[in-house]
């Protein structure tokens, strides 16, 4: 079977409220969802998730490639940019390629990817994230009580601008799902928004108050020796990395020991996520994968030794896109279907006429101009953009 193509779609998610973080919120509910369908000479299709705006640059590595081949053709793409990098929306073009790879090669094998890539269970353990800061605190405590009707014991919340507000969200979450264990897990995700000072003050008045599992990217992505200091400093372990793209991008935070959560990009492919493991693992540390729609790295996570929880953000999925999964027990429980187990309605998507915010160059879910320069968490400053 050779790779003779491939058409890109978009359809929506309308998540049925505001979703977003302390850069913005989409205010509707509904973002985009990118697909690459990959093409066969032998009838299957192999399906792809996440912004492939560079697909034209990477397609001519793979084609007329066997797509059982993967990791190597993961390699001939980077080769194939390697001049001109592969960071950024080159990346996602990888990332998109190399999940339709590994759906179109379970395909070729008749089983799921879970199967595929040596999983012995197809339970994958999970926490609760409703990419919830824009929601107000009944609508928050609503949301938060569906997570704990379906057993989960862990979430994520929003925050970063107000210890207050932080510690008020954090407890009411925590509460909630005491009802399915004593001492839930509890991390709190604030999307690079502080200083390395910010971050030791606020996550230690936090501590003062709550248990913390974990604090997510609290500096900049690239700061190694940053978060370093922050998690000596903290009790909390410190989580990072889903916005590195590539090992290479990594090594400052394993040589620092700046990262004690080894976090990757659902939206960077199935080959990086398991390199990314691996570096962990031999690094002693667990790796987390972050959530995106149709929970497409579950399988990988699934065959993961170090592997701690996967984020779950929604119990929907985009239009048009029938999923093989269930979200039950506290985690994820994948099906049988052959490759991803995603279908593709391009009808019902053809027929939609309502489009996402997510990537509007404007905004919201941009990142504000002067993010860790306000002396006041919640000030002014903190939100200019």
């Amino acid at each position: 079977m050779k790779i003779t193509g491939h058409r890109s779609l978009t359809t929506i998610h309308d998540w049925g409220r505001p979703v977003g973080d302390v850069n913005g919120v989409v205010e509707a509910g509904v973002t985009e969802v990118p697909i690459l369908l990959l093409e066969t000479d032998g009838g299957l299709t192999g399906v792809g998730l996440g912004q492939h705006a560079d697909i034209d640059r990477v397609f001519p590595a793979v084609e007329g490639e066997d797509p059982r081949a993967v990791t190597a053709l993961y390699d001939r793409m980077l080769a194939h940019v390697f001049k001109s990098g592969h960071a950024g929306s080159t990346y996602g073009a990888i990332a998109a390629v190399d999940m339709a790879l590994w759906d179109l090669k379970a395909k070729m094998a008749d089983e799921p990817l879970w199967r595929t890539l040596g999983a012995r269970s197809r339970f994958v353990p999970g926490y609760a994230s409703g990419l919830c800061y824009g929601l107000e605190d009944d609508a928050f405590q609503a949301h938060y009580a569906l997570w704990a009707e379906r057993g989960f014991t862990g979430a994520k919340i929003k925050g970063g601008r107000d210890v207050e507000r932080d510690v008020r969200r954090l407890t009411m979450a925590r509460d909630i799902l005491r009802r399915n264990t004593e001492r839930p897990a509890m991390m709190l995700d604030v999307n690079e928004c502080w200083s390395r000072k910010q971050a030791v003050r606020h996550i230690s008045e936090i501590e003062a108050r709550v248990d913390l599992t974990w604090v997510e990217e609290p500096l900049r992505r690239w700061d190694a020796e940053g978060h370093a200091i922050v998690s000596r400093a903290v009790r909390a372990a410190i989580a990072t990395g889903e916005n590195l793209t590539g090992l290479d991008q990594f090594t400052p935070l394993f040589e620092a020991r700046a990262v004690d959560i080894v976090q990757t990009g659902s939206v960077w492919g199935v080959t990086h996520f398991n390199r990314v493991a691996m570096a962990a693992h031999a690094h002693n540390l667990p790796v987390s994968p972050v959530g995106y729609d149709a929970n497409p790295i579950a399988h990988a996570a699934a065959a993961a030794p170090n592997m701690v929880g996967i984020e779950i953000q929604d119990f929907n999925f985009p239009l048009g896109l029938d999923v093989d999964q269930q979200i039950m027990d506290g985690g994820l429980v994948l099906g049988d279907r052959p490759g991803l187990g995603v279908e593709v309605d391009e009808a019902a998507i053809a027929a939609n006429r309502l489009s996402g915010t997510w990537s509007r160059p404007g905004g919201p879910h941009v990142r504000p101009r002067r993010a860790g320069l306000g002396l006041v968490p919640n000030g002014r400053a903190a939100t200019e953009r």
